[in-house]
Formats: structure tokens, C-alpha cells, sequence
């Protein structure tokens, strides 16, 4: 028998974490609960769930702070809830070591799908791939050759980085900060108009159409997502 992936919900609805937990196992998720985030650091130390599912507002603490603490030791995917105004908690918990969020009200085939593009993820067969192929783009990582329907890409050293550095964690939100950080350097932080100048650029270069990207999506006021054609 398979070894079940095991999912840890906090949430302090109740109807939310049942509605939850009654379609994960149904699918074949072992599923653990918590109504705050003080239980969701507790559980999640003590059953080392593969992916972790955190509301913001908790109480006791918060779905950021209990993200803080569980990244002090473990590194499984986190996907933060957060209701739809609520973009600066997003970009603070992303910031705080989350790797997705999703906004409330959401749907159970949203949820299933985030869950397993965190699972991937996890696993590191992008970020340690040789190479990435999609929809006319490769990125040859070990040679730092990019092509385009076969013809190579000329990029500058700065697009490059952050060609690789957005690909390199597909279907991952990444912030402003985080990019800026891992791209031009731990004292950036606060310039998010280098990072839309140079998406930009990049886009110019590798989608068929800049205005309607394919690889490189825009999280509205938090920061990218590099997505994987099939």
C-alpha cells in the first residue's frame, strides 16, 4: 500500500476544516486539524504533515507567526487562506516561508490542485532538473542556454538569474522581496520597480504574447508565478 500524503489544516471555522477534511480523506489524504495557530505548530511538529494549509487569522496566533515558527525547523510546503483584502497578510506570510496562498472563499478542486503543486514542488524535481521544456521554451540550466522554438534567447546576466530563479520554483509564488533578495542581493528589498522593469524585458523576450504571458503570471500586488506549459 501507497503511503498516504498527510495534510494538516488550522482553521478556526469549524465548517471549514470538516468540509475540508471530509474531501481530502475522501481522495485518500490522511488529514489533521487545528483551530489556531498555537495547535498548528504542535501538531505539525509532532506528525510532520507533507503540506501544511494555514488560515491568517487565527486565534492565540496567527497563521503568519505559526508559518514563522514551523520554518525554524521544517521545510514542507505551506499554503496560507487568506480573505480577499488582505494582500499585505499575503505578501507578509509568503515573506514569513509560504509558498502559496489561496483567497476565501475557495473551491475543494482549487484547494487539491495547490496541494499538489506544493507536493511537486517538495520533491525538487524542478529546481534540481537539468533542464526545463514547455510550450517552445527550454532552459538549459547547466549550460545557461535558453531557446525559444529552437532559436536561443540572449539574455543579460540579471534576466537570466531571474529567469532561473523563477523557474526554478514553478508554481510558487514569489514575492517581491524574495526576489529581489535572491536576485540582485540580500541588501534589496524595497525596489519592486527593478523587478517589474525586468519582468517586463524578460517577458518581451520569452512569451508569444507579453501582454498575455504564458510562463510568467503576476500575483496582483504580492509578486510572480512561474508556470510550466504541459
Amino acid at each position: 500500500m501507497p503511503k498516504k500524503v498527510k495534510v494538516l489544516v488550522a482553521d478556526d471555522e469549524p465548517k471549514i476544516l470538516m468540509f475540508v477534511r471530509a474531501n481530502l480523506e475522501a481522495r485518500g489524504y490522511e488529514v489533521s486539524l487545528a483551530q489556531d495557530g498555537v495547535e498548528a505548530v504542535e501538531i505539525a511538529g509532532r506528525v510532520s504533515p507533507d503540506v501544511i494549509v494555514l488560515d491568517v487569522n487565527m486565534p492565540r496566533m496567527d497563521g503568519i507567526e505559526a508559518c514563522r515558527r514551523i520554518r525554524e525547523w521544517g521545510n514542507m510546503p505551506i499554503i496560507i487562506l487568506s480573505v480577499r483584502e488582505d494582500e499585505k497578510d499575503k505578501v507578509r506570510a509568503l515573506d514569513e516561508g509560504a509558498d502559496d496562498y489561496m483567497t476565501k472563499p475557495f473551491g475543494i478542486e482549487e484547494l487539491l490542485a495547490r496541494i499538489r503543486v506544493a507536493l511537486r514542488h517538495s520533491t525538487g524535481v524542478i529546481s534540481t532538473a537539468p533542464s526545463l521544456e514547455g510550450g517552445g521554451l527550454e532552459i538549459d540550466f547547466s549550460h545557461r542556454i535558453v531557446k525559444r522554438y529552437g532559436e536561443i534567447v540572449k539574455l543579460t546576466k540579471t534576466e537570466y538569474e531571474l529567469l532561473t530563479y523563477l523557474a526554478s520554483n514553478s508554481g510558487k509564488v514569489l514575492t517581491h522581496k524574495q526576489i529581489l533578495h535572491s536576485v540582485w542581493g540580500p541588501e534589496y528589498g524595497e525596489e519592486s520597480e527593478y523587478v517589474r522593469v525586468f519582468m517586463r524585458q524578460l517577458r518581451s523576450k520569452i512569451e508569444d504574447d507579453p501582454s498575455n504571458p504564458r510562463f510568467i503570471i503576476t500575483e496582483p500586488r504580492v509578486g510572480y508565478r512561474f508556470v510550466k506549459p504541459e
